[in-house]
This record gives structure tokens, C-alpha cells and sequence, in this order.
């Protein structure tokens, strides 16, 4: 799925979902950078992201994979 990650004003990750018109905060990363690795929203969901360069500007979309999390 597509997912856009930016951050917010406070400075904080989050990641937009536009199929599911759904904006959440990134509350834990699996790496030090979250690229190919597992984000988890504050909703629950878990996404994996694909390998990027860890300066890679923001924001940025991704194609990313649903691993768990709640369902719709």
C-alpha cells in the first residue's frame, strides 16, 4: 500500500495512508532509521517499509506492507 511519511509540526513521524484517508503518529521503529524496517501507528497497525538511505528526505512515499495490527 501506499504510504506517505512526513513529519508534523512538532517534528514528529507520521505516516498517511491515502486509500484509507488515515493519518497516525509512528510511535516505535524497529531500527535507529526506520527504513526496511517494522513502524508501528499509534492505531496498531504495523508496516513494513523498504530500504532507503537513512538521510532520505521527507516527506517521501513509499510502497509499504501491512504486517498486523488491528483490522478495518
Amino acid at each position: 500500500m501506499k504510504v506517505m511519511i512526513c513529519r508534523d509540526r512538532r517534528g514528529a513521524l507520521t505516516a498517511y495512508v491515502p486509500k484509507k484517508d488515515l493519518e497516525e503518529p509512528i510511535v516505535s521503529v524497529a531500527r535507529a532509521h526506520i527504513w526496511g524496517g517494522v513502524i508501528t501507528l499509534a492505531n496498531g497497525w504495523q508496516l513494513e517499509l523498504p530500504e532507503m538511505a537513512p538521510d532520505t528526505a521527507l516527506p517521501v512515499t513509499v510502497e509499504a506492507r501491512r504486517v498486523t495490527g488491528k483490522t478495518d
